[in-house]
């Protein structure tokens, strides 16, 4: 297998309301450029959730009592706190100026995805609301524009419980199945596997943001070769349930 990956460059600042199946075809497109059969569109959360309006101007939050107490304990922005507590389903840990919740969505990470990078001074970006549906939305759009059978991924930037460092992770996925099972087939030596089941999205996150990065302006990457399964796949599949969480 040969997998090819390459940034869309060129697309503009995003602002609420644009359309962006229609600015990752316009680029493409002076690139030179065209999608193909089974490409797989990884688009940064960030450009996401400006364009559905998910940016909050935090001189307009009010802080609850909690939220400033918590934001005392942690030497945090009690704004930021409150912003993160609107999109918390509960706090699972706090240390440090470290807040792990997990978020209305169901995935566990630092500050439920609240982001003030690449966004103007005094806002801060949420998730998107449904970030399945948002990888719907904009699949549909491009295979609109193209007649391609493709898939997209939403990622976005979180720590990992037991490492070092940042990776990029799906949190929405459209298209096809999050995973590669393993399960049940034979590896080299002849033995069943009986547990291995690839989180393939987050492996094509991890890979895609090695031509993003984080300020060189390319929100999207496009990702060819790899022979996915075409299925509704979500990226709620990810997501562990909870009596089978040995940590929470």
């Amino acid at each position: 297998m040969a997998l090819t990956v390459f940034g869309v460059e060129g697309i503009p600042l995003v602002k609420e309301g644009d359309n962006i199946p229609r600015l990752i075809y316009e680029a493409l497109e002076k690139q030179g450029q065209q999608l193909q059969d089974k490409d797989i569109v990884v688009v940064t959360q960030k450009i996401v959730s400006k364009a559905e309006g998910r940016v909050t101007k935090l001189d307009t939050v009010t802080p609850s009592k909690f939220a400033y107490e918590i934001a005392e304990s942690m030497d945090k922005d009690p704004r930021i706190v409150e912003v993160v507590l609107g999109d918390t389903a509960r706090v699972i840990r706090m240390k440090g100026k470290v807040l792990i919740v997990e978020t209305r969505h169901g995935h566990v990470c630092a500050n439920a995805g609240v982001d003030f990078s690449n966004v103007e001074d005094g806002h801060v970006t949420l998730l998107p609301e449904d970030p399945d549906k948002s990888a719907t939305e904009i699949r549909d759009g491009l295979i609109d524009l193209t007649r391609k059978k493709l898939g997209v991924i939403i990622t976005d930037t979180w720590g990992r419980a037991w490492r070092l460092g940042q990776v990029d992770f799906a949190i929405g996925v459209a298209g096809m199945s999050p995973f590669r099972d393993y399960r049940g087939e034979t590896d080299m030596m002849g033995h069943i596997l009986s547990v291995t089941n690839i989180a393939a999205v987050d492996e094509i996150a991890a890979a895609a943001e090695l031509v993003k990065g984080k300020a060189e302006g390319v929100p999207v990457v496009i990702v060819r070769g790899y022979d996915y399964i075409e299925t509704d796949g979500k990226g709620a599949d990810l997501v562990r349930p909870i009596e089978e969480d040995l940590f929470r």
